[in-house]
């Protein structure tokens, strides 16, 4: 593993004598999201391995080359996971990745997102050092975690080595509801039901302006989940889904092969706003998450009409992904939400701090 390590640190040292840039790549199955970046590729998949694993401490400790998949089955051997369901998006998905994307699945709008599962890590940085942040217990640093910086950094600060991540116990017994109401009723209703001690732990609803399904898995112990049944079918009337089917619907909604995402000629965009914000008024599909909170559609709106709409539901839009080349970048730009004077200037040092001759910059992350 030294040997790799010292491979690492060659190719940036490399690159930073002759000025280059550096793009960190792992499996590749996210190489789509961002901007295009530029620069030559450094590959972690050579770095691999679980170096940890206590499943009494909740703990995991891997390296970044080391396939998500591989990590799952470990946990899933313990009746253990990650909450937060991150996507694969490909058989070739590595934990590396996962970190550096900061995606989170179906579970994200109960249990919190990647980031706030991350206990420690170990980069290399702009110069070639390595450095390790936090730990492997969730008290473990005084002032700013810094190991929170990695996820959603898409290696624009450093090369992710290895990264401790804390899971949780599978629930004793997970139901899917399925309920047929439009869109407003639906997010009247998902977000009820989450002020409420119910075993919520994923909601999805599908539709149009007219009518749509909405979705609700449970989870938790036995006598819990069969009481949320039994309250929400007194209140609505609701299927209850065959176990293999509803895993099936999750899964489609974590790694978008829900017919929903199938590519066309237009553009997939994502929004991040307040889960009690009203229907947008569009005649598109839409499919609304995390209670409300994310909503997606696919349709060709230009940047600021995006962004006007996720403004007045305060919030902001990503081009998740670009099917109409014609738009632009992916992400809002920062200018379009610039950062007050003191958060702009910790910005420029941590950028400096982490990547000094910024040979990090690829320009997949817009600043």
């Amino acid at each position: 593993m030294q040997d790799v390590l010292n491979q690492f640190k060659e190719q940036i040292q490399s690159a930073i004598s002759e000025q280059k840039i550096i793009n960190i790549c792992g499996g590749n199955t996210k190489n789509w999201y961002g901007d295009p970046p530029s620069g030559e590729e450094l590959n972690t998949l050579q770095y691999a391995g679980i170096l940890d694993y206590q499943p009494e401490e909740l703990v995991i400790t891997a390296c970044a080359g080391t396939p998500l998949k591989e990590v799952e089955l470990a946990l899933a051997s313990k009746n253990q996971y990650f909450p937060f369901e991150p996507p694969h998006y490909g058989e070739n998905a590595t934990i590396g990745g996962m970190i550096a994307a900061g995606l989170a699945g179906p579970g994200r709008g109960q249990f919190g997102g990647l980031r706030d599962y991350v206990l420690g890590v170990k980069i290399m940085d702009g110069s070639g050092q390595i450095l390790s942040f936090g730990g492997k217990v969730m008290k473990n640093v005084a002032g700013y975690d810094v190991s929170r910086l990695m996820p959603g950094s898409l290696g624009t600060l450093g090369l992710i080595l290895e990264i401790s991540i804390k899971v949780l116990p599978l629930p004793a017994r997970t139901e899917t509801l399925k309920f047929q109401i439009p869109a407003s009723q639906a997010i009247h209703q998902m977000n009820s039901w989450a002020s409420q001690p119910l075993p919520l732990s994923a909601s999805s609803w599908i539709g149009n302006s007219q009518s749509g399904e909405l979705w609700i898995r449970l989870a938790g112990a036995n006598a819990a989940v069969v009481a949320a049944i039994q309250k929400m079918q007194q209140l609505l009337p609701a299927e209850i889904i065959e176990p293999h089917q509803a895993n099936v619907f999750w899964e489609t909604i974590r790694e978008q092969t829900h017919p929903f995402f199938e590519h066309s000629n237009e553009n997939l965009w994502r929004f991040a706003i307040n889960p009690l914000s009203e229907p947008f008024a569009t005649e598109h599909t839409t499919i609304m998450e995390w209670f409300g909170g994310q909503r997606w559609i696919k349709a060709n709106l230009s940047r600021k009409e995006a962004q006007s709409l996720a403004s007045q539901n305060q919030g902001y839009a990503t081009l998740y992904r670009n099917n109409n080349q014609a738009t632009g970048s992916v992400f809002t730009p920062i200018t379009a939400n610039p950062l007050t004077a003191p958060l702009a200037l910790v910005q420029k040092r941590v950028q400096k701090a982490f990547d000094p001759h910024g040979i990090f910059q690829t320009g997949r992350m817009p600043y």
